[in-house]
Parts: C-alpha cells; structure tokens; sequence
C-alpha cells in the first residue's frame, strides 16, 4: 500500500511534534521541581529525625542519671528509716532502771524532758537563755522562782516511777540524833 503525504499534512504532523515536545518539556520540567520539592523535604526530615534521636539520646542519659541518683536516695531514706525504727525501738525494748531524765521546768511548770542535762540546756538556749549560763543547783527554793530550771530525774523501779536524782540533804528532826 502506498500513501500520498501532502505538505499539508506534514505540516500538521510537525506541529503536532512541536506542541508534543512543548507538552515534554513543561512535563519534565514539573518532575524536575517536584523531585526538586521532595529532596528538599526528605533532607529536612532526615535532619529532623537525627536531632530527635540526638535529643532521645540525650534524654535517656539524663534519666539514666536521674534513675542512679533516685536509686541512691531511696536507699540512703531505707537505710534512715531502718535506723529510726531501729531508735524507736531501743528505748522500748531496754529497761529505764538507772537512766537519767532531764526534764527542762519554766517558771516551775514542765517544759520539755530530754535524754541528758546537755540536751536541755542547749533547748534552753533556743528559748534565750545565754549560751554559757552556769547552771547552779537550786537547792530547796521553790521551782516557780527560776525562769528556767534544769532537775535530773532516775526512774526508780520498785515504784515504777522517777524520783529527783538529787535528793536534798537530810535533816535531823528536832536535831535529835
């Protein structure tokens, strides 16, 4: 078979290649931005997925080290809870018999009772008492005289109570000897 191509034709024909090229290059040319646009953004991801994980890692150190610390002060607060109980207990479990009270009197009146005459003293000393008052033993004198008083006491276990660990001398009665 054979065709006859006009001119006319061919010039169709090479318009419809111009206008095909034309649609080509404008095609390619919005792949080549749009890929453009994609490696763009594929960088800043990639960029903001290796700050996160730098970040991430950062964290889990700061929690590893947050994690030592929180482990250390839950044993030292076990190791202080074990020596409080272990102070409660103390008292309880031992007999009073012989042990010396302080028992710190203002005006005569009870104020605080402590383990040693030191204790008081120095409780004393937060209430305005100058630091190196000389405490002197009172005698007979009533307590109500004395702002603040020091009196030692011993328990005494045939009475199951405390007695004045300093007694007052004995007087004769009548002076009859």
């Amino acid at each position: 078979m054979i065709r006859i191509v006009t001119a006319a034709r061919l010039e169709r024909l090479d318009a419809d290649a111009g206008t095909a090229r034309e649609h080509a290059r404008q095609t390619s040319g919005a792949a080549t931005e749009a890929f453009g646009r994609h490696v763009r953004e594929l960088y800043a991801t990639t960029g903001r997925a290796e700050r996160a994980e730098a970040t991430a890692t950062e964290v889990g150190e700061l929690l590893a080290h947050a994690m030592a610390e929180l482990s250390v002060a839950q044993q030292e607060l076990l190791l202080k809870d074990i020596e409080i109980r272990r102070l409660r207990e103390e008292p309880e479990g031992e007999s009073m018999e012989g042990r010396t009270l302080s028992v710190l009197l203002h005006y005569g009146e009870p104020h605080t009772i402590y383990a040693s005459c030191e204790e008081a003293h120095a409780d004393a000393a937060t209430h305005g008492v100058p630091t190196g008052h000389v405490w002197k033993r009172c005698g007979e004198r009533p307590a109500a005289e004395f702002k603040w008083r020091c009196e030692a006491f011993i328990y005494n276990a045939a009475s199951n109570g405390f007695r004045r660990a300093s007694l007052p001398a004995v007087k004769p009665v009548g002076e009859a000897a």
